[in-house]
């Protein structure tokens, strides 16, 4: 009988143990898991580019919870000249201008000046509204050939020159890596960060352009933790469902459906005690049954209850 009840007590404090280190190691995996840094935002590039879309997508964010939004270089037009009715409509929706997307920069030396005055004039609009980034991008790269690594390094110049004096507003210039663009493959987007000089111009890491691009965003992180700014969440399916057989075929997904490895970019952001804002963006509804309202709580769903990280 007493071995009986040994046998018992063994089993049922073995049990216990057994149980207390599965729930201590889920909440170690958890707690290393989430970047306790990270802000979450979400850019408006899915409703579209009018005004009334842009309208729409901080009534959307707002009601689903989000308390950052990346707004675009449409709505400098409309509102450069009372920049505060924007700002009071994003006041009015708790949402912070977490990022500015201002558009491209010229490497052509005819059109420098003017590439500069642009970015210099959506940077004085991005303080207005009481933001504090902006990204770059660039549609330079070559149809028939790779860049040169000249090419390369005269778009860091340029984006370090706009970077100088945005820098005098207290405006963060940063780089976004992009597809199609100058700086799409792993190696092309290192030899334009070893050229940024990271007091004017920071990497904003498009982790899908990234993976897309060929690279692995969770080493991108690490790689280059002294210079990220901000990142772009997304995740990027490829092949496409409707083209198996190519292989450069892709298209941009809700967090979680694609070939990005969310969860080891969150870990590497943990790692590197990452600070600052995350935006997720989707260039484009996936599918056409769906609204960017719909997206955008797919998006929630996996960040809030997969992901672990509150909005």
């Amino acid at each position: 009988m007493q071995e009986t009840v040994n046998r018992r007590q063994f089993l049922t404090t073995t049990g216990l143990s057994a149980l207390s280190l599965l729930v201590g190691s889920q909440r170690l995996f958890a707690g290393t898991a989430i970047p306790k840094g990270l802000k979450i935002g979400y850019s408006a590039i899915t409703w579209g580019n009018s005004d009334a879309q842009t309208v729409q997508a901080i009534t959307d964010l707002s009601t689903l919870g989000y308390r950052g939004i990346q707004l675009r270089a449409n709505t400098f037009g409309p509102y450069k000249a009372k920049p505060s009715e924007l700002k009071t409509m994003l006041d009015q929706h708790k949402l912070t201008l977490a990022m500015f997307s201002s558009g491209n920069v010229e490497i052509d030396p005819a059109k420098k000046q003017s590439t500069i005055d642009t970015h210099v004039a959506h940077a004085s609009f991005v303080k207005a509204l009481g933001g504090s980034a902006f990204q770059m991008t660039n549609s330079l790269r070559p149809k028939d050939r790779l860049p040169t690594t000249e090419e390369l390094k005269q778009l860091a110049a340029v984006m370090n020159e706009i970077g100088k004096q945005t820098a005098d507003l207290g405006v963060q210039a940063t780089y976004h890596n992009h597809m199609n663009q100058l700086g799409e493959t792993p190696e092309e987007v290192d030899v334009i960060v070893q050229a940024l000089n990271p007091k004017y111009c920071k990497l904003l890491l498009d982790i899908a352009h990234y993976k897309q691009g060929g690279g692995e965003p969770e080493k991108a992180v690490k790689q280059y933790k002294d210079i990220i700014h901000t990142l772009h969440l997304k995740d990027t399916m490829s092949p496409r469902p409707d083209k198996p057989e190519d292989p450069k075929a892709y298209k941009f997904v809700e967090l979680g459906r694609g070939n990005v490895n969310v969860p080891a970019v969150m870990k590497a952001l943990e790692e590197i005690k990452f600070s600052g804002w995350g935006v997720v963006e989707l260039d484009g509804v996936p599918e056409k049954d769906k609204t960017p309202a719909q997206c955008a709580e797919i998006n929630k769903e996996y960040i809030t209850k997969t992901l672990k990280i509150p909005l």
